[in-house]
C-alpha cells in the first residue's frame, strides 16, 4: 500500500484527520487493522519516533488535576512540541483540559491556525514590528516589550478593525527577554492608551526552579516576590491583569504558590521531569520512544576496527549490528563509545563513533537477533526502559534536547491505544520568493 493510498483512504476518518492538517501526514484508516500495528515496517520505515498521544492526554489531565479547576493550563508546543509534533500534540492537549497554547515564533502560531486550531495561542518570543499584520490576521497573542512593537501591533489591529490581546513579560532575574520590573507600569500604561491593545497577561520565567539547593529555592521565591510586587504596582495605578502566569514545568511541580491564574507546562507535558533526579509529584508518562532497525549483521574477528577514527577495536570476535540512525537524525555524536540501546529487551553497547547516518551495536550477548529487528534508542522495549534522561547524561545534556533535536527525517508515528493513527514524514515544503527565484533560474540558464 502506498503513502498516497493511506492519505486518500483517510478521508473517511474525520476524527483522525483532525489530528493533523499537512500533506506529509498519512492518516491510517481504521478498517485496516493489519496495517495499524505499532511495529509495522511499511508505515514506520527504518528509523522513527513513536509519539503516544494517550500519554500526552494523561499528562495534561494529571497536570490539570494537580493545579485545580481555577488554574488554566497553557500547553507549550514550541519547537515542534519539543520534537513530538505541534499539531497532534496541541489538539490532544486541548481535548484533555488545556485552554491555551504557547509557541515561540510567529510561524509556529500560523501553523496551528492553518491546521484549524482556534484556541488562544501565545507567542513567547519577540515579534518583529514587521510581523504585526500577520499576528493580527491570524488572531495570535503576542508578547510585547517595546514601544515600537506595541505601536506596530496597535496600528495593525486598527487597520483590521480588531482589538488585540497582548501579554507583557517581566524579567525578574533570568536576564534574557522581558522588561525590567521598574519599566512595566509605564509600559502597560502606554499600551492601554493605544485603545487597540488589551493587556491580557503578565508573566515571568524562573531561572533555577529546577534546582533543589536552598539558594536556588530562595532565588525562585525572590523572583516570585519581584513579580508580585510588579502586579501590586500595576494595581495601584488601576491596572488589572486577567491572566497572571509564572510557572513552567519545574515551578508547576515544585512551587505550588507560583500557579496563580495559569501554568505553562513544557517538558512535563511530554512526560519528562524537569528535575535532574527525575522527581515528579504526579504520575507522568513519557510520550516518545525513539526506534530504529537492524539493517545488517556481521561477525567481526578480534582486532577489527569500527567507525571513523578507529576509536573502537574489537578484543575478540564480536557479532555486530548496523543501525541506520546518527547525528544527522539528532542522535548526538558525543554518545559514541559510551551509550547503549535496547534490542530484544536487553541493553547492548554502541561501538565506535556515531556517524551522520549510522551506529554499530554489539549484539554478541543477545541470541536470535535478525535483520529488521527493532532497536530502541530511548523509551521502553518489552520490560526494559532506557529513559531520555539517561541517554541525555551520555550526551552531556538534558532530556529536552534529546527529543527536540530529532530532525525532520525521523518519521513521527502517532499512536492511540497502541495502534498507529497517523504518520508524519519528512517535510518537503519550500517557500520561494517568486521574482527572485525565477530571476536566478534565468541567470543560471544563460
Amino acid at each position: 500500500m502506498s503513502r498516497g493510498q493511506w492519505s486518500s483512504n483517510a478521508q473517511e476518518e474525520n476524527h483522525q484527520e483532525s489530528l493533523v492538517h499537512n500533506k506529509n501526514v498519512a492518516v491510517v484508516p481504521s478498517h485496516l487493522p493489519a496495517v495499524r500495528g505499532a511495529n509495522n515496517i511499511a508505515l514506520t520505515g527504518s528509523t522513527w519516533a513513536e509519539v503516544n498521544l494517550d500519554a500526552i492526554a494523561h499528562n495534561v489531565r494529571a497536570i490539570k488535576n494537580y493545579v485545580g479547576s481555577k488554574v488554566e493550563v497553557i500547553a507549550v508546543v514550541k519547537a515542534n512540541a519539543y520534537g513530538h509534533g505541534t499539531v497532534p500534540v496541541a489538539r490532544t492537549a486541548l481535548e484533555n483540559g488545556a485552554k491555551r497554547l504557547a509557541v515561540y515564533r510567529l510561524m509556529e502560531g500560523i501553523e496551528l491556525r492553518r491546521a484549524g486550531v482556534t484556541a488562544p495561542v501565545l507567542i513567547l518570543g519577540y515579534v518583529l514590528p514587521s510581523e504585526a499584520e500577520a499576528v493580527v490576521r491570524w488572531n495570535l497573542t503576542p508578547t510585547v516589550t517595546e514601544r515600537a512593537q506595541a505601536e506596530a501591533l496597535a496600528t495593525a489591529a486598527g487597520n483590521q478593525g480588531k482589538r488585540l490581546p497582548v501579554h507583557v513579560k517581566v524579567d525578574t532575574g533570568l536576564g534574557r527577554f522581558g522588561l525590567l520590573p521598574d519599566q512595566v507600569v509605564p509600559f502597560c500604561q502606554a499600551i492601554l492608551e493605544t485603545l487597540r491593545l488589551e493587556l491580557e497577561g503578565l508573566y515571568t520565567h524562573f531561572a533555577v526552579a529546577d534546582e533543589s539547593s536552598e539558594s536556588s529555592r530562595a532565588y525562585t521565591r525572590w523572583q516570585l516576590d519581584v513579580y508580585l510586587a510588579v502586579l501590586e504596582a500595576l494595581e495601584a495605578q488601576g491596572i488589572t491583569v486577567p491572566v497572571r502566569h509564572t510557572a513552567h514545568s519545574a515551578a508547576l511541580l515544585g512551587a505550588p504558590n507560583s500557579h496563580l491564574d495559569a501554568v505553562r507546562p513544557g517538558i512535563a507535558l511530554y512526560g519528562l521531569s524537569p528535575f535532574s533526579n527525575g522527581y515528579t509529584p504526579i504520575p507522568l508518562q513519557p510520550a516518545m520512544t525513539l526506534k530504529s532497525r537492524v539493517i545488517r549483521l556481521q561477525t567481526l574477528p578480534a582486532g577489527a576496527s569500527i567507525g571513523y577514527g578507529r576509536s573502537f577495536v574489537t578484543q575478540h570476535s564480536a557479532r555486530v549490528a548496523l543501525v541506520p540512525i546518527g547525528y544527522g537524525d539528532g542522535y548526538h555524536r558525543i554518545i559514541s563509545n559510551r551509550g547503549q540501546v535496547l534490542i530484544h529487551g536487553q541493553r547492548v553497547p554502541i561501538l565506535g563513533r556515531i556517524s551522520m547516518d549510522q551506529i554499530v551495536i554489539d549484539v554478541s550477548a543477545v541470541p536470535g537477533v535478525e535483520q529488521h529487528d527493532e532497536v530502541v534508542l530511548f523509551g521502553r522495549q518489552a520490560q526494559a526502559t532506557l529513559s531520555a534522561a539517561e541517554v541525555a547524561t551520555w550526551a552531556e545534556t538534558i532530556s529536552y534536547e534529546m527529543t527536540t533535536s530529532l530532525s525532520p527525517r525521523v518519521t513521527r508515528v502517532y499512536l492511540r491505544e497502541g495502534q498507529i493513527v497517523a504518520v508524519h514524514y519528512l517535510e518537503d515544503k519550500i517557500y520561494f520568493h517568486k521574482t527572485l527565484y525565477h530571476r536566478g533560474l534565468k541567470r543560471h540558464s544563460q
